[in-house]
């Protein structure tokens, strides 16, 4: 890609106004819920509900989360890890939730 045809997409996307909808918290909710459920992102499902183009493109299948020092701290003592093995407490946590998932298909 050019530097120019780099600079028209750059000078296409600060064009567009971010909106936001402050809608009920069951609206909300359920549009979160469908848009997993179709595997895309809820803006790209707002895009497909307002009948506007969007990327079929599934989302990532992931979940992130900002972890502080002190975060790091305290999941290292729950499961007794050095503190600085944050690979290892990574790991921990992903299967922490992996068994949280697995219990509430349980019930």
């Amino acid at each position: 890609m050019s530097t120019k045809q780099k600079w028209e997409k750059e000078k296409a996307a600060a064009a567009a106004i971010q909106i936001a909808f402050d809608l009920g918290v069951d609206t909300q909710t359920l549009i979160k819920k469908k848009a997993l459920d179709e595997h895309l992102n809820t803006p790209d499902f707002i895009r497909k509900i307002l009948g506007l183009q969007y990327k079929n493109k599934p989302v990532r299948p992931r979940l992130t989360l900002s972890l502080s020092d002190e975060d790091f701290t305290a999941l290292a003592s729950e499961y007794n890890v050095d503190v600085n093995d944050r690979l290892k407490i990574k790991e921990l946590a992903a299967e922490k939730l992996v068994e949280y998932a697995k219990n509430q298909h349980k019930t």
